[in-house]
């Protein structure tokens, strides 16, 4: 086990720790985090990870990490980090993950908890019949091969233009719902194009899931209002990413930079951060079918938004079932955006793993009715905590980036020794929190006890000046992946 790096608190502001350079390190570290979310010395190597990013070649800035770091493949997860395109810097798979572009939807009901609660169990019930979950096949929309090249290539736009949702749905999807540049070429294999064709519209296993949730408390009533939330609304969240399609990507490009590294003069502290330059082939193949992948997941959660709609009106209506996107965001990519560093502006690769754009108020990409309050950011917590809904601010740290969730702090089989997933579901459903379609054991993998205290990591992101609370949400049902 690598030895913990010195961490010491910054001299820059609260909630932030900084590692200072030491040997290939060619930027500083910097964890967000009040000392309680912190990495602990003891099975938690993210820290170490953090040095890792460090001293890749390009990056600028810091090698960051979020107030939910946690261990992962390559970088840990709740890192960022940026490289600079042109003086060499990399491009690494690592540093997006293996479900690319996995992300949180969140949708507006047109009803309060005191409106839904005598359908709720039907609305469970019709949820868990109509959500495809699980860790194989099973899809909202079975796929053709010339299909599929539309979404990977339009994203949620082509799922919208074929009557699954509203234009509305485009303006709040990060993106407009669809990446640029994609391909679906050789970049694409074969085998990620097998796993795509049969997932489309599911949600998978392990901590993706959708959650119909109450809005139990407003921080911000004017960034809520512009958002479509309000106190004692009803609304659902979900969770999930690019399934086996975006797995496979990621498994063959990291194969492929493995190989090229040495030809590119690159050298990292560890081969899980296999990285080749941005603008070399091997770069711009893997962003090509990075941006396929991020397009399968948005038209991924598309399908399963209109999923819930259906859910939703046929047990309440037209009229009270309605359900309107408030937001859609991911935390697993690699996007190109142009920054200031040392005072000039600079094209950058800014790799955010398990973490989320959190862009300020007034930014370019924001949709008009957002524009004065920023970007909504999406914290989910896990089975039977409450959820977050923030927004960006002015000045925020990290190329204007956030957490992504609460953290994990066991791994899936500790967190299944502790505790039965038959004894859970009974806690979670004495607290009246509605249980549907998963596995006692899946149940167990995902206990809140094996994730960090979702309120102190929203309040270290906060204090940090990452982002700002507009809004909290508590869980009434859960379907799980």
């Amino acid at each position: 086990m690598a030895e913990q790096p010195r961490i010491e608190a910054s001299a820059e502001g609260p909630g932030r720790y900084r590692i200072a350079p030491t040997g290939d390190m060619r930027v500083p570290g910097v964890v967000f985090a009040t000392e309680d979310p912190l990495p602990q010395a003891a099975g938690d190597q993210a820290l170490a990870q953090v040095v890792n990013v460090a001293a890749l070649p390009g990056i600028v800035g810091a090698s960051y990490a979020m107030p939910d770091v946690h261990w992962g493949y390559g970088f840990p997860i709740g890192g960022v980090a940026a490289t600079d395109v042109e003086a060499g810097g990399v491009v690494s798979p690592g540093g997006v993950g293996f479900d690319i572009s996995c992300g949180v939807r969140l949708l507006a009901a047109r009803c309060d908890r005191a409106e839904l609660a005598p359908r709720l169990p039907a609305v469970m019930d019709s949820l868990g019949a109509r959500i495809p979950r699980g860790a194989g096949r099973g899809a909202v929309w079975e796929l053709s091969d010339s299909r599929l090249d539309r979404v990977l290539a339009e994203g949620a736009r082509h799922a919208v233009d074929s009557g699954h949702g509203v234009a509305r749905d485009l303006a709040r999807c990060e993106d407009g719902g669809a990446l640029t540049g994609a391909a679906a070429g050789g970049e694409v294999g074969r085998r990620a194009r097998e796993r795509g064709l049969g997932q489309l519209g599911s949600l998978g296993s392990g901590n993706h899931f959708l959650e119909v949730q109450e809005v139990d408390e407003v921080y911000d009533e004017a960034a809520a209002e512009a958002m479509g939330v309000r106190a004692g609304q009803v609304c659902v969240m979900i969770h999930c990413g690019s399934r086996g399609l975006g797995h496979q990507i990621c498994t063959d490009h990291v194969r492929t930079m493995d190989r090229a590294m040495r030809r590119y003069g690159v050298r990292v502290a560890d081969r899980q951060l296999a990285a080749v330059p941005v603008t070399s082939p091997e770069g711009e193949a893997y962003l090509r079918a990075m941006a396929a992948a991020a397009n399968y997941a948005r038209a991924n959660r598309q399908l399963l938004s209109e999923a819930a709609r259906r859910a939703f009106t046929g047990e309440l209506g037209t009229e009270r079932g309605g359900l309107d996107l408030v937001y859609d965001i991911s935390h697993n990519v690699a996007s190109l955006e142009t920054h200031r560093v040392d005072g000039a502006p600079r094209r950058l690769c800014v790799h955010r793993k398990g973490a989320t754009r959190a862009l300020p108020p007034g930014h370019r990409d924001l949709p008009p009715e957002l524009a004065e309050v920023g970007q909504p950011v999406l914290i989910p917590g896990t089975m039977g905590t409450a959820s977050y809904l923030l927004t960006g601010v002015e000045g925020g740290g990290a190329w204007h980036s956030a957490c992504h969730g609460a953290g994990r702090v066991r791994s899936r089989h500790g967190a299944a020794r502790e505790i039965g997933g038959g004894r859970l579901r009974a806690d979670l459903e004495s607290r009246g929190i509605a249980v549907r379609g998963t596995t006692a054991r899946g149940l167990a993998e995902e206990a809140p006890t094996a994730y960090k205290d979702i309120d102190a990591v929203v309040a270290a992101t906060e204090s940090a000046g990452l982002a700002r609370r507009v809004a909290r949400l508590v869980p009434l049902g859960v379907v799980k992946g």
